[in-house]
């Protein structure tokens, strides 16, 4: 069983930057690929990047391409999601995601991974 804890979140300007975390409670955190999803309100849970168990290939939504960068330090056990040029759009409720996956990155739909954190809320203000 793993568990996810993130933080990082707040309310941040329209333009500004946060960095979210996600740390893994596993020791083998390098068996499994890992995202991040957000949901806003009334909306369905929206994908947002993904990263492979070495985090040497990442894949990114539409909405955040150019804009968010997601990395991983294994050796912490923990994920990033670097957010830059922040949106009023980008308000949500993010989650960090792990499926054990040993090649390859994970995809696009939140129903092939196994673990899910509680989520940090990030707001954006215009």
């Amino acid at each position: 069983q793993v568990q996810l804890v993130e933080s990082g979140g707040g309310l941040v300007q329209a333009g500004g930057s946060l960095r979210l975390s996600c740390a893994a409670s596993t020791q083998t955190f390098d068996d499994y690929a890992t995202a991040w999803f957000r949901q806003a309100p009334r909306n369905a849970r929206e994908f947002v990047a993904a990263t492979s168990w070495s985090g040497a290939v990442t894949h990114y939504g539409d909405s955040v391409k150019g804009r968010f960068t997601i990395s991983r330090d294994n050796a912490k056990n923990t994920m990033y999601l670097q957010m830059d040029n922040l949106k009023p759009t980008d308000t949500a409720v993010y989650y960090c995601a792990a499926v054990r996956l040993l090649r390859g990155v994970a995809g696009t739909n939140e129903d092939e991974y196994d673990y899910w954190g509680q989520g940090t809320q990030v707001t954006v203000s215009s």
